[in-house]
């Protein structure tokens, strides 16, 4: 069904498995609303969540019960024998004794494919420090099909914190099999990393770099935000400096993007206004909701691939 056993990194999808996801999750999407199915009657879902999450756990955890399946989830360090200093591949090859598949979040680029190399079952990362999420950014790219119809021929401003944050670092790989315009708005410092840029290069991605917002978000058809990321600086006064680099509220989407969607990963701490919550732009809770249709295709695909 899918071309890949785990799902740890964008590198992996190919556009016929993004398209597949697609395919399932509207097949889903009822389901995910409410109610269940059985589609998954008698298989566990592991999941070890050792970075705080509120939205991906839950949705993943949803997914997995609204297709009759069960849940059995470790969250936190402390909770682990991680803390004891049990090697990710340990814990990967005891975690498949218990599970037909395991969701993993943890704060190490890297960690969650270490641990893949020692589970006998399907794993998906559910974000690895500033590394990827492939999982965002498929319900990402589901969340602009729904509105578009299409991703070929958008114009999609990805603005913040693109040093990282891992969910455009895994959305501007996928959005490469497309036909867009990326236009990459941050201040200097958290520019995106090089080895991404060399990467859109090689491509042939449309984009360009710039720190400027206002004039860079002109009738873009997507508004892409990131909070900064606090967990990932050493200088906390230089998060201070940056974490309110750029405010968007209503005035401003209506003003120079009236018919684009505003989108964010979550949680937002002050870069979207409250105003824009009821702006018919607003896309962000939507994301939310497209989640659980999402992460019921990448679950129910890998379990029948």
């Amino acid at each position: 069904m899918f071309s890949f056993k785990h799902l740890l990194s964008p590198d992996q999808v190919t556009k016929a498995d993004v398209e597949k996801v697609f395919e399932l999750a509207d097949r889903f999407a009822e389901t995910a609303d409410h109610g269940s199915n059985k589609e998954l009657d008698g298989k566990v879902l592991g999941a070890l969540f050792f970075e705080p999450s509120t939205r991906t756990r839950l949705s993943t955890e949803t997914a997995m019960l609204r297709q009759g399946g069960s849940v059995i989830n470790v969250i936190g360090m402390e909770s682990s024998s991680l803390k004891k200093g049990e090697s990710l591949q340990d814990t990967a090859r005891m975690v498949s004794n218990f599970a037909d598949i395991i969701a993993m979040r943890h704060p190490d680029v890297g960690s969650v494919e270490e641990f893949a190399k020692g589970s006998l079952v399907p794993v998906i990362n559910c974000g690895d420090g500033a590394g990827d999420h492939p999982t965002q950014a498929l319900l990402d790219m589901y969340t602009i099909y729904k509105k578009y119809g299409r991703l070929d021929g958008l114009k999609i401003a990805l603005v913040g914190d693109l040093k990282f944050g891992r969910t455009v670092h895994s959305l501007i790989k996928l959005l490469a099999f497309y036909q867009v315009e990326l236009i990459l708005i941050s201040p200097e410092a958290l520019k995106m990393p090089e080895k991404y840029e060399e990467w859109l290069k090689e491509k042939g991605v449309n984009y360009k770099v710039v720190s400027d917002l206002e004039a860079n978000l002109q009738d873009v058809d997507v508004g892409y935000i990131t909070r900064v990321q606090q967990e990932r600086f050493d200088d906390q006064a230089e998060y201070m400096r940056l974490k309110d680099s750029y405010i968007i509220n209503r005035a401003l989407m209506e003003r120079v993007a009236p018919n684009s969607m505003l989108m964010h990963p979550l949680p937002r701490l002050d870069e979207i206004a409250v105003d824009c919550d009821d702006w018919e732009g607003a896309y962000y809770f939507k994301q939310v909701k497209n989640g659980v249709a999402v992460r019921m295709a990448i679950i129910f695909g890998l379990l029948n691939s």
